[in-house]
């Protein structure tokens, strides 16, 4: 399955330079959930834009399939993308460039509980507990099975319907790995540690 990597946006937030290439342990960022969709077996497009010409030169140089959006938004830019190299009715994922603890387990996850479910289209979640127990800052959070959660940042779409509502399956993970995503210094301070704590280990 095509993996649509979000890598265009501005990262004002962190104030740190384009945010896809900071580095946590020697790496930057964006290579972390690159490493990850590719180990679980799916082919990685980053979705780049003009506001990040570094994120650009690097996937030329590593050699990571990338497609230039116009950074006109987040929708606008996976909706474009998914025109361009989608055929219509095809399942694709969608993940934010910021979220560098994911794993390939948690990918496959993701994939077998919506191939089970039967929907065009999934959204995955954590709950909110999970994230202010590790420190990190709530976002949008509403109610998924009984549960307050804050978006994950994976979702599969299908191609050809992403510009409107999709029957979605709505899909709460249990995984600290899913908190850490990456909007603020004390954020990367906190993913910092726990990842480069995990690869000492």
């Amino acid at each position: 399955m095509l993996a649509l990597i979000m890598a265009g946006g501005r990262g004002t937030r962190l104030r740190m330079g384009e945010k896809p290439l900071v580095t946590i342990c020697g790496r930057p960022m964006l290579s972390y959930v690159t490493d990850a969709f590719t180990a679980a077996g799916h082919e990685v497009v980053v979705v780049a834009s003009y506001r990040t010409p570094f994120t650009k030169n690097w996937c030329r140089a590593q050699g990571v399939g990338l497609y230039e959006a116009e950074g006109l938004g987040y929708i606008e830019d996976i909706n474009a993308a998914a025109a361009d190299l989608e055929e219509e009715g095809t399942p694709f994922f969608t993940c934010v460039s910021d979220l560098p603890c994911l794993a390939p387990d948690i990918v496959t996850a993701v994939e077998d509980a919506w191939r089970r479910a039967g929907t065009p289209a999934c959204s995955t979640w954590v709950p909110r507990d999970l994230c202010e127990e590790h420190g990190c800052r709530t976002r949008y959070a509403e109610t998924v099975d009984g549960v307050p959660a804050c978006p994950a940042g994976i979702n599969i779409l299908t191609a050809g319907g992403s510009g409107a509502a999709q029957d979605e399956l709505q899909l709460l993970l249990h995984d600290r790995r899913l908190a850490f995503n990456v909007n603020t210094r004390e954020e990367l301070a906190l993913v910092q540690e726990y990842l480069c704590r995990k690869r000492g280990e």
